[in-house]
């Protein structure tokens, strides 16, 4: 038996609306991307399959939200009362807003199995994937909370490490795998970002603050809920007032407001 048919099958016996259900069952397997109680958006989600796996992993407590251009046929009871479905372009602004207005706040993840239609021209067809996944991914900016994660495909070829090396700037974590629930010929390949890195000042803000430590370069650290600012000309125990020159995703750039 091919493992087109085992997938095909077994999603026919299991009650799952396409073969695709397992690949996210087995990238969840593989990171655990999605806990119980979590707000999920699932972003190609026709016919449904990410949706029902997500269904059963956030549980009772948990929501999902999918969004497809193509009608997403209701679920039956035991998924209903936490999935709700958009139909929209996601490459179009008016969608995102949908989807962001949905979420009605911070997800805890994003998941995108979206892909283009076809050409038969691979170069074409990667690079409208590509599109697609960098669409997901700012969507997932958007929508994440601190240590959200982030799911998305795309098919391998030119610009797939730059996407990634931006994952990395984004998430503490970031893997790249192809599910054994992936045809064998296929160039699909999942990019797998843990941990949502996210910063609690911007530039420009000004705040007090307590020297808490010296790092490694001389200057002095203060923490904001856990965020880390470094200070020149400070020393520990020194309170200052600062105003925030540059942020990171897991730490920022300070200068004490009376050198300005």
């Amino acid at each position: 038996m091919t493992r087109r048919d085992m997938y095909y099958n077994k999603s026919k016996q299991e009650g799952y609306r396409s073969r695709a259900a397992y690949k996210l069952k087995q990238l969840d397997d593989l990171e655990n991307v999605i806990s119980g109680g979590d707000a999920v958006v699932d972003l190609g989600a026709a016919p449904g399959g990410w949706l029902q796996v997500a269904a059963e992993k956030v549980g009772p407590n948990g929501r999902v939200i999918g969004v497809d251009l193509q009608r997403i046929r209701s679920f039956d009871e035991s998924y209903a009362d936490r999935i709700e479905t958009i139909r929209g372009d996601m490459t179009q602004e008016r969608t995102r807003e949908r989807v962001i207005e949905a979420a009605g706040g911070e997800v805890d993840c994003v998941i995108s199995d979206m892909a283009p239609n076809m050409s038969g021209e691979y170069s074409l067809d990667q690079a409208r994937s590509l599109h697609l996944a960098r669409q997901a991914f700012e969507t997932a900016l958007e929508l994440l909370g601190t240590g959200g994660n982030f799911v998305v495909k795309v098919f391998e070829g030119p610009d797939v490490d730059a996407l990634r090396a931006d994952l990395e700037d984004e998430f503490q974590y970031v893997r790249a795998t192809s599910p054994k629930a992936s045809r064998k010929e296929s160039s699909e390949l999942y990019l797998i970002g843990k941990g949502r890195l996210t910063a609690p000042v911007e530039p420009g803000d000004e705040l007090e603050v307590e020297i808490v430590d010296i790092g490694g370069e001389g200057d002095g650290i203060a923490s904001v809920d856990g965020y880390r600012l470094f200070v020149p000309d400070t020393e520990v125990g020194d309170v200052v007032t600062i105003r925030v020159d540059d942020v990171k995703p897991n730490f920022g750039f300070a200068t004490p407001a009376d050198e300005e």
